[in-house]
């Protein structure tokens, strides 16, 4: 794994790996085409005499091809995350997530590349009756269209290694927190604490469960589980062995501020089209391998707290895209 692809590299979750396998002494190609990506994220790797970046669409398969030569593995984590907005833009989970990875599968297969990490998420299990949801249940009926795009393209890698011999790690992670987190219920909250600290819209009634993952516990897991798991293919749930409330996250986050706004909720057990009102993965497979986290859920939704205050202008780019 010397030579290394990154697709997304200037997004939330790229942008660390980036930093994180220079630091194990990667040759690492970037590609990002900055629709939402900072790049920003990059200054550090853009000074790396290791790292090369490429700024292409993943939807443009003949310099996607040329990009990927010589290298030996890809960590393919670009993708449309847009969850609560996906029934707004149907085509754009299809087009950025299922036809993306069948582009960067065929231009490994063009390049005799056969080995795979994908970050893949848990809406692919949709609303499941089992909770804490392991690895091996039955995937149920999609409740969205990044869920449903993201399990299409598992199915992809899992085609591809029976067909062309790959090897692939399929990760479906819970909502990752961290540095360099740009979208999401924290930075939403903060973002509106801002605008108005005396109340606050919650989406939903409150009442939501939900977990978080630190983006460098993340990353540790997929290192450490790459080394353990070598089935040719191996999905893995990654997250904690907790949840909490969205009233929960509220309360930290108003805490951590010094804030006590009035909360006002839109009602009913959801926020969107597509959220699941209890989310919470068994991680017990990856656990009893000896992996855990470094930082409990609250502590994860802190350290993202603090780095968006110290990191306006990463907010201040994101509204920029917008």
């Amino acid at each position: 794994m010397k030579n290394s692809v990154v697709t997304g590299c200037a997004g939330f979750i790229g942008s660390n790996l980036v930093d994180r396998l220079l630091a194990m002494g990667h040759q690492v190609t970037g590609i990002d085409n900055f629709s939402t990506g900072q790049r920003r994220f990059l200054e550090g790797a853009l000074a790396h005499p290791h790292f090369r970046l490429i700024e292409i669409d993943l939807l443009d398969r003949d310099p996607l091809k040329q990009a990927f030569a010589g290298n030996q593995v890809v960590f393919h984590f670009a993708a449309n995350a847009d969850v609560r907005f996906g029934v707004n833009h149907p085509e754009k989970d299809l087009q950025q997530n299922t036809i993306a990875t069948f582009n960067v599968l065929e231009a490994m297969r063009a390049n005799g590349i056969k080995t795979m990490v994908f970050s893949s998420t848990s809406a692919v299990y949709g609303e499941p009756k089992v909770v804490p949801t392991p690895e091996n249940v039955s995937c149920p009926i999609q409740t969205s269209l990044y869920g449903a795009s993201k399990l299409a393209c598992e199915g992809l890698i899992q085609a591809y290694g029976e067909g062309f011999g790959f090897q692939s790690w399929i990760y479906r992670f819970v909502s990752i927190a961290g540095e360099r987190y740009t979208h999401g219920h924290v930075y939403d909250f903060y973002k509106k604490l801002l605008q108005n600290p005396d109340e606050l819209l919650v989406l939903g009634n409150g009442c939501q469960k939900k977990s978080y993952l630190y983006v460098q516990d993340c990353l540790d897991a997929i290192f450490f589980s790459m080394e353990k798991f070598q089935d040719k293919v191996n999905i893995l749930n990654l997250g904690t062995d907790e949840y909490c409330q969205v009233n929960d996250s509220v309360a930290w986050i108003a805490g951590h501020l010094g804030l006590k706004p009035k909360l006002k909720y839109t009602g009913g057990d959801r926020g969107w089209i597509g959220d699941n009102p209890f989310a919470f993965l068994d991680v017990g497979r990856i656990m009893k391998a000896g992996w855990k986290p470094k930082l409990t859920l609250k502590e994860s939704i802190i350290k993202t707290l603090e780095y968006l205050q110290n990191n306006r202008w990463a907010m201040e780019a994101r509204e920029g895209l917008k």
